[in-house]
């Protein structure tokens, strides 16, 4: 009877503790959880919004050094900002740096709170967001979706996950001498980092924040004049994000200024990192400014990425590809360091892609994403500038010179409804061969070019005979083919039977050649912002600790003998079992 007592006494104990086992395990608050916040958006973004249309929209104010801040699809004006002065960027790299002390004592989880919230205010501000990139850049809201907010929130969302694995310390291996040694790295936060990023994408500006962040750093960002209007609200997002889990905005320092102050920024010594996303002239003036202070560089210039399609790809899988190969075209406008600038098609499959191409090029319909109400047949946005519409007028009509044939466009587009917008009409052009100056340029426009290679290795050839080695695609079937272009293509990056999805799941991005140096993105761009630091332990210290024996310490007593003690370390390290056995006799003294 006792005993039947005692087990009801701990049925009701175990009872009693369910609730509570409950809670711990699926109550308990989660310390990382997101905190709401709120950002108000720009009243520019507003649908029923009509800014005034400059009559010449350009970012210069005649008389003034402010910068005109524009629609480039319509031309509306979105205000000016004063630039950042010299004076200024020294307070920006002060006030960060005295944010970072705190910051840098962070845990990661704290680090990732404030990321969970950042993603959280993305996804349900998707609209407000797209809204913004299309009113500064003039892309589309399909572009915007894809090419900002999706590659911002895997960002987001791969640090979150992968971001403290990437940064946890490393095990290294040992050798025979220092067998009694623990090797590890670790990556610790550099201070205050860096940033000059171009206007194309959202996500550039947002990139940056994150990676530096979690890294335990401060940053100073400068974005492109070109999009400073969008730019103040996209940072304070991720400001805001900081405010809401209790830590300082001024982590986060956001600069607009023209290019010759900017020289002052990326020489400065108290910058640790420099992260540059924009063309190639403009690196080799940042890299001669960084040296000033020995900063260390990523450089992202852009390239001339080529799209190879073999013959052996399947004819029904022709139109998968033909709309990848128009996605990764014309996205942005071709306003897109990895967008395909070059499609190079073996002989047999080449009549049959210009047979699809051409139709469907010619359908395209350039325009506004903002007009009210919003017109969802709109396929091409706006350049963010006209200024290259010269030079890419020349390109074209010296490439129908000589030989190439222009099935679309080819032409600035003066727009029924935006005429003081920037419109080039999307360009078709066959029979592109590889020594015309438009097959070796960055256009940055959308204009698509086909190539025909007779052979594969003649269209690797053709692929790698630019200067630039950015990123590449190939399609087809073959898998020895398949692979003999991703081994043989020089390029950062390549996609198989796709389109730049190395970037939609974190893989380091980068390139050579004149596509710069340096990766960011992934583990090694996460790890790149971070001090690299080795440390060497001893494993037993109550047994082994390093010791200099007699001959060689200083002073030597007799430099033969120190000689013989020194070869012999070496060889007792380095050589075969018989060099091992004559070295231990050399340091013995056998």
């Amino acid at each position: 009877m006792d005993r039947i007592l005692d087990y009801s006494s701990y049925a009701i104990a175990l009872a009693a503790l369910i609730p509570l086992l409950l809670f711990l395990l699926f109550l308990r608050p989660d310390p990382e959880a997101p905190v709401p916040y709120t950002v108000p958006p720009p009243p520019e973004c507003h649908p029923d919004w009509k800014g005034e249309i400059l009559d010449s929209p350009s970012l210069k104010v005649p008389g003034s050094s402010d910068i005109q801040c524009y629609c480039p699809a319509t031309g509306a004006s979105l205000g000016q900002i004063t630039p950042a002065t010299e004076a200024d960027i020294d307070e920006a790299v002060m006030r960060a740096k005295e944010a970072q002390v705190e910051w840098a004592k962070t845990t990661l989880a704290q680090r990732r709170k404030v990321l969970r919230t950042m993603l959280k205010f993305v996804l349900e501000n998707q609209e407000m967001i797209a809204r913004a990139a299309c009113l500064d850049s003039g892309k589309t809201r399909i572009d915007a979706s894809f090419g900002e907010i999706l590659v911002t929130a895997e960002k987001l969302k791969w640090t979150i996950d992968h971001g403290e694995q990437a940064l946890k310390p490393e095990r290294r291996p040992t050798n025979f001498l220092m067998m009694y040694k623990v090797n590890e790295v670790r990556w610790e936060p550099l201070g205050v980092v860096a940033a000059c990023v171009s206007w194309k994408y959202f996500h550039n500006l947002l990139g940056p924040i994150i990676s530096s962040l979690f890294a335990g750093n401060a940053i100073v960002l400068k974005g492109s004049e070109s999009t400073a209007w969008s730019q103040r609200y996209f940072t304070s997002i991720a400001q805001s994000a900081l405010r809401a889990c209790g830590h300082p905005s001024s982590l986060i320092q956001p600069l607009t200024c023209w290019p010759t102050t900017a020289n002052h920024l990326t020489s400065h010594p108290g910058i640790a990192h420099l992260t540059f996303i924009g063309s190639r002239p403009v690196a080799h003036a940042v890299a001669a400014s960084a040296a000033k202070a020995l900063t260390p560089l990523c450089l992202e210039l852009g390239g001339k990425d080529a799209a190879l399609v073999l013959d052996d790809l399947p004819a029904s899988d022709l139109p998968r590809v033909v709309s990848i190969l128009l996605r990764g075209t014309f996205q942005a406008a071709g306003q897109n360091c990895i967008g395909i600038e070059r499609i190079i098609a073996l002989p047999r499959i080449y009549p049959q892609l210009l047979a699809q191409l051409t139709p469907r090029v010619r359908a395209l319909r350039p325009g506004s994403a903002l007009d009210s109400p919003p017109d969802h047949s709109i396929d091409v946005g706006a350049c963010v500038s006209a200024a290259g519409f010269d030079r890419l007028e020349e390109l074209i009509a010296e490439a129908v010179s000589q030989g190439a044939r222009l099935l679309a466009g080819g032409t600035r587009l003066a727009h029924p409804r935006w005429p003081r917008g920037h419109y080039f009409a999307p360009t078709l052009l066959a029979d592109v061969t590889p020594e015309m100056r438009i097959a070796r340029a960055e256009l940055f426009a959308p204009v698509m070019l086909v190539l025909r290679a007779a052979s594969l290795p003649a269209a690797i050839d053709i692929a790698n005979g630019t200067p630039y080695a950015l990123g590449a695609s190939v399609f087809g079937s073959d898998p020895v083919a398949l692979e003999t272009v991703v081994r043989d293509v020089r390029a950062g990056m390549v996609a198989v039977n796709d389109f730049a999805v190395y970037y939609a799941v974190q893989l380091p991005f980068g390139g050579l050649k004149g596509s710069g140096y340096g990766r960011f993105a992934g583990e090694e761009g996460l790890r790149a912002v971070c001090n690299t630091k080795a440390v060497c332990r001893d494993r037993w210290p109550w047994a082994i600790k390093t010791a200099i024996p007699k001959p060689l310490d200083l002073p030597l007593g007799e430099e033969r003998r120190a000689w013989e003690v020194a070869r012999g370390v070496v060889e007792l390290g380095y050589g075969d079992l018989r060099g091992r056995v004559g070295g231990l006799r050399r340091v013995v003294g056998l």
